[in-house]
């Protein structure tokens, strides 16, 4: 039985972690799943954004446990069989490195590594059930992943710490409130709002879309508003050769000059 769940429309690609009765741990089998779907939705060029999401009741309740234990003795010992804990990791690292643009639809507990997933994605939409527990040092386990970093990032230093080190566990409106979510809607609203937002991606040309996404993530290494204007320059200049801008740029003119 698959644990991935795709469907395809308008571009849209929703991408459903299905393994409701385990809340949706990242096993391996899942993760290879994971890795899988999005192989084959760069590959798609009818896929111009992704969601993801989980079969309820959570989103994602973290990494299996089992597979933690052991894929640390993996990394300890070079010569041993099993995947080393960066496997267990590949199942969000994944989708931090897609191209695609990737919206989270939080609809429950986001745990751990569950939560390392939704914030890999670009933009994170939750629902009023949505919960973001670190939940690391509870489990008497260091964060991993890109864990600290990652939330550091998007909320801060402060936050970053009340999550990891006291705790604090964030609802949807907290997680809006904190930096960490674009917007907490009504859980039945969810997906639904979450595909008219992954619409206005998959509406851009596909190599446009791709660009600008690699603009944005560019920008954290980026120094002062001149290295930035630089740094458009290029991709703007690209932009302007690509036949989209001159077929939408024509379509433009004509609805300003049509006769009313």
């Amino acid at each position: 039985m698959s644990l991935v769940r795709v469907e395809v429309d308008g571009g849209v690609a929703v991408v459903t972690l299905d393994d409701p009765d385990r809340r949706n741990v990242l096993s391996l089998d899942l993760v290879d799943e994971i890795v899988a779907a999005f192989d084959r939705m760069e590959d798609d060029a009818e896929v111009g954004a992704v969601i993801v999401t989980g079969a309820p009741p959570a989103f994602c309740a973290g990494a299996d446990l089992s597979h933690l234990a052991a894929a640390s003795r993996t990394d300890q010992d070079e010569t041993a069989a099993q995947p080393g804990l960066r496997s267990v990791y590949e199942g969000f690292l994944r989708v931090a490195r897609s191209p695609l643009p990737t919206v989270a639809a939080v609809n429950g507990a986001a745990v751990g590594a569950g939560m390392n997933l939704a914030l890999a994605c670009d933009v994170r939409l939750a629902g009023r059930s949505a919960r973001f527990d670190t939940r690391f040092l509870k489990l008497g386990l260091h964060p991993g992943g890109g864990h600290t970093w990652m939330l550091r990032r998007l909320a801060g230093a402060q936050a970053a710490a009340a999550m990891v080190l006291f705790g604090e566990v964030l609802s949807g409106e907290d997680a809006v409130d904190a930096g960490l979510a674009w917007r907490c809607v009504d859980d039945d609203a969810l997906i639904e709002r979450a595909r008219a937002l992954a619409s206005g991606a998959a509406d851009v040309p596909p190599a446009l879309v791709r660009r600008a996404k690699g603009t944005i993530a560019a920008m954290a290494d980026v120094a002062d508003h001149e290295e930035a204007v630089h740094v458009e320059l290029t991709a703007q200049l690209w932009s302007l050769q690509q036949p989209e801008f001159a077929e939408r740029l024509a379509a433009m003119r004509e609805r300003i000059t049509r006769p009313r």
